[in-house]
């Protein structure tokens, strides 16, 4: 099964959430705060993390950039704030899901499951597109090996799941996707009826890889349906002649 570490200064519900993680098979490390747990995450490298929010010396938002910053192992957020603002800021810092306190034990391992076969699907799925390393639409570029996007020469730094969201996009181009489907192919089953997903990470992944995130060129809504994505053609650039008139 898997290495887990909890991190999270609620003392008794981490002792019970280990017991039963421990139970189902995993390996789990605890550590009481985040700056603990950043030590821990390095000195172990587990498969996965359950990270709390609020918590003293460094909090779950910032143990969360920190980890971002060097490695995509997937981060289950726990909180007992469910407001959107909040989830949205767990997602765009690049968390894999968010769980709400209180929570049901079995509900949570369930998820740890899910999101650990999301995340082994992924390198599966780069490991297979060798021979098809690299996808285009429009000044898109997606390198699949090394699950990097530019547009033009610009990078765009996209989370693991941002990523997998824009390349399922991509496979279906000009198609038009249900928040159903992609929900399925992004992050799994699990998730078939948690359809706001789609939403959060679309308004985050237009944020990064649009212009103009509200008059997209990519992503497009296809209201009552879903998404559908194609590259509209830039805009094109005013010549001298055109711009020497608009001044006057």
């Amino acid at each position: 099964m898997a290495t887990l570490l909890l991190i999270d200064d609620d003392a008794s519900l981490s002792e019970l959430l280990s017991e039963y993680l421990v139970g189902a098979g995993h390996t789990v490390h605890h550590a009481a705060d985040g700056d603990a747990g950043l030590r821990t995450f390095f000195a172990v490298r587990p498969d996965l993390v359950i990270l709390d929010v609020t918590m003293p010396q460094r909090d779950g938002w910032e143990t969360l950039s920190r980890i971002r910053e060097l490695a995509d192992t997937p981060v289950i957020m726990l909180t007992a704030r469910n407001e959107e603002a909040n989830v949205l800021r767990g997602f765009a810092l690049g968390a894999d899901d968010y769980v709400v306190k209180p929570f049901s034990f079995a509900e949570l391992t369930a998820r740890i499951k899910s999101v650990i076969n999301r995340t082994q699907s992924r390198v599966n799925a780069a490991s297979s597109e060798a021979d098809t390393p690299t996808l285009h639409q429009g000044d898109l570029e997606i390198d699949l090996a090394a699950r990097r996007v530019w547009r033009g020469k610009s990078v765009i730094n996209l989370t693991p799941t941002e990523f997998k969201l824009l390349t399922t996009l991509v496979r279906h181009a000009g198609e038009v996707v249900s928040p159903q489907t992609l929900v399925r192919e992004v992050w799994g089953d699990q998730y078939a009826t948690d359809a706001g997903y789609v939403r959060r990470y679309i308004w985050h992944l237009r944020k990064k890889v649009e212009v103009d995130p509200d008059n997209p060129r990519y992503i497009h809504n296809e209201h009552g349906y879903g998404y559908r994505f194609f590259a509209l053609p830039a805009a094109p650039v005013p010549t001298d002649e055109e711009s020497s008139t608009k001044r006057s």
